[in-house]
C-alpha cells in the first residue's frame, strides 16, 4: 500500500518538420501495467491503473537530440510535457523511414527509482516532401471496434476494461488498406498517416500496441487530455479533433491529405468544416458505415447533394480499395 512506484517518461510518437521539432509525452509513476495479462480481474485492474494516474507535475526534464543538443523544460500540472521549438538542419538526423529518434531524461533527484536508468526514448514523424499525400484517421470504429452505437454504450465498456489490445478486433480491411495508402500509388511511397481521437492519453500505450499487433503503419497517435470538473487550466479555444486536424494541415500546407473516419459519432461533420477551411487540401473522405440505421441515414442525407470533395461510405474494405485505386492513390 506504501511503497513507491518507479517513475517513467512515456514519450508520445509526434510530428514535425526538419525545422520545427515537436515533441510530447508524460511524466508519471510506473504501475506495473501489463498488457498481455488475460483474467479478467487483471484486465479490470490495468484498466483502472491507466486512469488512475499519478503525474510527476511540474519537474524539470532534458531532451538530448541526435546532435547531441539537450533542451530543457518543464512537466505541467498534469505530467504532459511540450518541447515546440524552431531548430535548423533536423533533416540529417532523420532515418530512412522518416523517423526523428530522441532520449528524454529526468532533469532533477527524485526519491522514488527511475525506470531504464533514466534513459527514455521518444520519436518524432518528417514526412518526406516528396509524399503524394497525408492521411489524417479516428480510430474508434473506424479502424477499432468499439461499440460506440450500442445501447448504452455497454460494448465500449467491455472491450474497453476487460480486452487486451491482442484481443481487440480490427474493422476488416483497414490494416492492408493503410499500408496502402501509406505506399501510395508508385507502391514504394512513404504517405505519413496520423491517428486522431478522442480516446484520452491515459490509452496511448493499449491503442499503440493495438495498431503494432494488427500491423498498421506507424504514425502519431493523438489523443485527448481528460479535463476534471476541478480543471483550472485555460479550455482550447477549438475541440480536440479539431485542433489536432487543423495543427497537421497548417505544419504541411504543401501536402494534401485523406480523411477517414466513421458514422458513429461527429466525424462527417467535423471533415466537412475542415473542407470549408482548407479548400483545395482535401482529396477524399472515407466514412466507415455503422450498424446504426437513424446515424446512418442521417449522414447518407447530409451527402446527397455534397460535390466539393469525393466522398465514399464505406460499407466493405473491396469498395474502400476500388474507389482508392479509381482515384489513383493506390497501385
Amino acid at each position: 500500500m506504501f511503497k513507491k512506484d518507479p517513475l517513467q517518461i512515456i514519450p508520445f510518437d509526434s510530428y514535425g518538420t526538419s525545422s520545427q521539432l515537436y515533441l510530447r509525452g508524460r511524466a508519471l509513476e510506473d504501475e506495473g501495467i501489463d498488457l498481455k495479462k488475460k483474467s479478467w480481474i487483471s484486465l479490470f485492474i490495468n484498466s483502472w491503473k491507466r486512469f488512475e494516474t499519478d503525474e510527476i507535475r511540474n519537474t524539470p526534464l532534458s531532451i538530448k537530440l541526435p546532435n547531441n543538443e539537450i533542451i530543457n523544460f518543464r512537466t505541467d500540472a498534469e505530467g504532459y510535457y511540450l518541447a515546440d521549438k524552431t531548430i535548423k538542419d533536423l533533416e540529417s538526423f532523420v532515418s530512412n523511414d522518416r523517423w526523428l529518434d530522441y532520449e528524454v531524461s529526468y532533469a532533477s533527484s527524485h526519491k522514488n527509482k527511475i525506470q531504464n536508468d533514466n534513459r527514455f526514448f521518444g520519436r518524432m514523424l518528417v514526412p518526406n516532401a516528396n509524399s503524394s499525400f497525408g492521411v489524417v484517421s479516428d480510430i474508434d470504429d473506424t479502424i477499432l471496434y468499439t461499440g460506440v452505437t450500442s445501447r448504452l454504450k455497454w460494448r465500449v465498456i467491455i472491450n474497453t476494461f476487460f480486452k487486451t489490445p491482442h484481443k481487440r478486433q480490427a474493422l476488416e480491411g483497414a490494416a492492408d488498406f493503410y499500408k496502402l495508402l501509406h505506399k501510395g500509388k508508385s507502391g514504394n511511397g512513404s504517405n505519413p498517416i496520423f491517428y486522431v481521437s478522442n480516446s484520452p492519453w491515459n490509452l496511448y500505450l493499449y491503442l499503440s500496441m493495438f495498431l503494432s499487433v494488427n500491423k498498421f503503419p506507424d504514425g502519431p497517435i493523438l489523443l485527448r487530455d481528460i479535463r476534471m470538473p476541478y480543471d483550472k487550466t485555460p479550455k482550447p479555444e477549438l475541440a480536440h479533433k479539431y485542433n489536432e486536424i487543423y495543427k497537421i494541415l497548417n505544419t504541411y500546407p504543401n501536402l494534401d491529405f485523406i480523411l477517414i473516419g466513421d458514422c458513429g459519432e461527429k466525424d462527417a461533420h467535423i471533415y466537412l468544416d475542415v473542407v470549408k477551411k482548407f479548400p483545395n487540401r482535401i482529396l477524399t473522405i472515407y466514412l466507415r458505415a455503422v450498424k446504426h440505421n437513424r446515424r446512418m441515414q442521417r449522414i447518407k442525407n447530409l451527402f446527397l447533394d455534397y460535390d466539393e470533395v469525393p466522398v465514399l461510405i464505406v460499407e466493405s474494405g473491396e469498395e474502400a480499395l476500388a474507389h482508392a485505386k479509381k482515384l489513383q492513390f493506390i497501385v
